[in-house]
């Protein structure tokens, strides 16, 4: 017979059960401390102390886990160093989530142990101290560089990755980012027999306008190379249309109205990764002015499905089709007013440019 859910518990409720004799309900109540603190600067206040106290005390991994994603959900800076000394956690899923909470914080503070980590024996501690640092070292663009350059010739594929995951997403209108010894490491990844990194090179090395690398994102557009990394494929596709490769056109169309995409949906019953990929390669085009795609996100815009609306906001948005303008000040309430926020505001960045029946499709 199905139960019910247990109702939120009340403040004191929450700061009670950090101390019970169950480490499940000592994990529960960390995250139920959380969401009052959110919300509350006198719980804030009497949260940091007690989550701290468990991700120094509590004898269960758990909990010692979950605490130190909890001081990162409430910016407890405070906590700064308890986070660092945890870092030293005999269990590598706390060390993995100190550093995690460590970067989410941003606390400069803490870059040199985040540097230090960068160096330790342990694959899954530098694969953190990747994400962390960069993100504490924001500031000082030429060691994060410098970090990303070492992390992509590290013995761990893992972390190779997630260094050229990190150089990826980074701006790159700053030189610090075109520095030498980091393109110089992007490109020997591009030819690498490992697909997920030389796919995310790619990606990294298309921004600067790298003829190699731009044939690798058209070759992923069109499926001739595979990634195990749905996201990075995702990218692909995306970044296509922002950098206007008009030679995915037929791909890309190939994706939202082929064959291809009917055996995808098949595959994905319809839905996943297939129906994802579709919505992308649409934003694409549309980005390109493609006209059948600019129309139909426009027709989309007034359909009377709620999530079909929602989508084609996003879409728009996203493609900057700056004809959507007066269709989405018209939507009003009958979608997400973030959502719509966001759209309208990207119509206002350089690019966002209306299509006619008369763009150009290929």
């Amino acid at each position: 017979m199905f139960a019910p859910p247990p109702l939120p518990r009340n403040l004191e409720a929450s700061f009670r059960d950090l101390a019970s004799d169950k480490a499940p309900v000592r994990a529960e109540a960390v995250r139920d401390v959380v969401s009052h603190a959110r919300r509350n600067d006198a719980a804030r206040a009497r949260a940091i102390p007690a989550l701290e106290h468990a991700l120094q005390r509590d004898t269960d991994p758990r909990v010692r886990s979950a605490a130190a994603v909890a001081l990162a959900d409430v910016d407890g800076r405070e906590a700064l160093p308890s986070l660092l000394v945890a870092v030293e956690d005999d269990n590598p899923h706390v060390r993995q989530m100190a550093l995690t909470a460590l970067g989410e914080i941003g606390d400069a503070r803490a870059a040199p142990r985040l540097e230090r980590a960068l160096r330790d024996a342990r694959p899954e501690v530098r694969y953190q101290a990747v994400i962390a640092y960069a993100r504490v070292a924001a500031d000082d663009a030429p060691a994060v560089v410098a970090a990303l350059a070492r992390a992509l010739d590290d013995v761990d594929p893992a972390v190779r990755y997630i260094a050229m995951r990190v150089a990826e997403e980074r701006p790159v209108g700053g030189e610090s980012m075109r520095d030498p010894a980091l393109v110089a490491a992007a490109e020997r990844r591009l030819r690498s027999e490992d697909a997920a990194v030389a796919v995310v090179a790619a990606l990294y090395l298309a921004r600067l306008g790298h003829a190699e690398a731009r044939a690798v994102v058209l070759d992923v557009v069109a499926d001739r190379r595979r990634t195990p990394e749905f996201e990075d494929e995702q990218a692909c596709i995306e970044i296509a249309g922002r950098l206007q490769l008009r030679g995915a056109i037929p791909s890309l169309e190939q994706r939202v109205w082929g064959t291809r995409r009917a055996v995808r949906s098949l595959f994905s019953w319809g839905a996943g990764h297939g129906a994802q990929g579709a919505w992308w390669a649409r934003i694409a085009l549309a980005r390109m002015k493609h006209p059948r795609a600019c129309a139909e996100i426009l027709t989309d815009l007034g359909s009377w499905r709620r999530a079909t609306r929602e989508a084609a906001v996003v879409a728009a948005g996203r493609a900057k089709l700056a004809e959507a303008r007066p269709l989405l000040q018209a939507l009003g309430t009958s979608v997400d007013a973030g959502l719509l926020d966001e759209a309208l505001a990207a119509l206002t960045e350089p690019g966002a440019t209306p299509f006619t029946e008369t763009s150009e499709a290929t």
